[in-house]
């Protein structure tokens, strides 16, 4: 899955329902979504975006894995962060989360790995992380043929996608690469990010609610 900034708890059934998690960096970095950015609650209670502060770069071209922060950015974001309530509640509690929030002295790339790492920490859900930028995937390789090309390269018997992924992948494509293909049940619970909940409830509950709904609906034969 590409990597996002804080996202949504839905996005960390992923690790709960995986053994190895793959950051999908090695494609094009999509400069409208969620990748460096998110919205939480300002004082008012109004949804604003607190976006990483990225160099520009090629719009068409760069992947995530290529991104780079501004020589500027640990300043920029902070400047961004005194508007939410959340990031002070977190800063209050200091910890591994708030160190790797603030640490810029890094690849964005990287940045986004350690933070969700430090919440699935956090959530009792850690898994070894891999890049797929660092496999050696074949560029002209496109769409379900990569992620084939991915899980195959890691020995895996059994690939895990988010509920979206079901238009994408063709079950029949993985049969016949010998893989299982299965896509998480549609998630009900809030889209707000996960920064904005684990400031204002217990990881705990989080925790719980994440393994609860992390079922897997498997829609290909099981590997032989």
């Amino acid at each position: 899955m590409q990597p996002y900034f804080f996202p949504y708890a839905g996005y960390f059934r992923l690790f709960a329902a995986a053994d190895v998690f793959v950051v999908y960096d090695c494609v094009q970095f999509p400069r409208r979504g969620w990748v460096h950015r998110n919205q939480l609650l300002d004082e008012c209670g109004q949804a604003r975006w607190l976006t990483l502060p990225l160099r520009k770069g090629d719009r068409d071209t760069t992947r995530i894995a290529d991104l780079a922060f501004r020589s500027d950015a640990r300043d920029a974001f902070f400047e961004q962060c005194g508007s939410f309530p959340a990031i002070k509640k977190i800063s209050e509690g200091g910890g591994a989360l708030f160190r790797e929030i603030g640490d810029f002295d890094r690849s964005p790339v990287q940045y986004l790995v350690k933070t969700m790492q430090a919440v699935s920490e956090m959530l009792g859900i850690s898994r070894p992380v891999v890049l797929s930028s660092e496999l050696g995937i074949p560029a002209e390789l496109r769409a379900q043929d990569r992620i084939i090309t991915i899980a195959k390269r890691l020995g895996a018997e059994r690939y895990i996608n988010a509920p979206g992924g079901r238009a994408l992948y063709e079950p029949k494509e993985f049969d016949r690469a010998g893989l299982q293909l299965g896509f998480l049940a549609d998630y009900s619970g809030p889209h707000q990010s996960i920064l904005q909940r684990l400031a204002f409830e217990p990881a705990a509950d989080l925790a719980e609610e994440i393994q609860r709904t992390a079922t897997v609906d498997w829609c290909s034969r099981a590997p032989s």
